[in-house]
């Protein structure tokens, strides 16, 4: 009997406790937030502008050593470029040039046969591919350069009784510039560029050996667009 009243004894303090416990509220651990992931910023993709500025051109002829300046005159051009970024450090790109205003030219003779002033009109167009090497100084403003290979082709006509072509001159060409975004995909630039910069020689039958200087330069302001 007295196992039986103990025994009863501690089943009622187990089922106390038990229901007194049932009253404790479990401690809950703060929920840990996890940081939405932020896609990476990419400046890649392909751009097209459009420039204005001007084109210098100077050519001499080195004639039995005396030095003719045939031209050395400056054009208003248009130019239009197109590359694609790979990221904010190196670009790819084209350009084309062309002159939208005419100049004069004096021949010392030779290849047309006729000497003194015989370019009433004259035309000059110019191309170059790069590979372009940037700096970013800041999100916004960049530094670059070019480096590549480029050409040019003048056109001369005095009317009725002269036209030259000449568009086989080709050869280094770089420059120099910056740039400034005004958003992710707007952005002007001004630039140098030497388009073409060498000596080419031949032989006329009258005054001998001609060696013919051709420098042409350009300073471009414009407006790239980034797709």
């Amino acid at each position: 009997m007295k196992n039986i009243v103990l025994s009863a004894t501690a089943i009622f303090a187990l089922s106390s406790f038990a229901i007194a416990g049932g009253g404790i509220t479990p401690i809950e651990e703060p929920a840990v937030e996890v940081p939405a992931a932020v896609a990476p910023i990419t400046d890649e993709g392909f751009y097209l502008g459009l420039g204005y500025g001007y084109l210098n051109a100077t050519i001499d002829y080195d004639i039995a050593n005396l030095t003719v300046n045939a031209l050395d005159d400056s054009f208003g051009e248009i130019m239009l470029q197109a590359g694609y970024k790979f990221n904010q450090y190196v670009a790819v790109e084209g350009r084309y040039w062309f002159a939208v205003s005419n100049g004069s030219f004096l021949n010392p003779g030779g290849r047309s046969g006729v000497a003194g002033e015989v370019g009433d009109d004259l035309d000059i167009d110019g191309w170059g591919i790069y590979v372009k090497p940037m700096y970013p100084v800041t999100e916004a403003f960049d530094v670059y350069a070019l480096l590549g290979f480029g050409g040019i082709s003048y056109t001369l006509d005095n009317g009725n009784w002269f036209d030259y072509t000449d568009d086989s001159q080709t050869g280094f060409s770089w420059g120099l510039g910056v740039s400034f975004d005004f958003t992710e995909n707007v952005s002007a630039f001004v630039d140098y560029v030497t388009l073409y910069d060498d000596t080419n020689s031949y032989v006329d039958p009258d005054l001998g050996n001609i060696d013919e200087d051709t420098k042409i330069d350009t300073i471009n302001v414009g407006i790239t667009y980034k797709f």
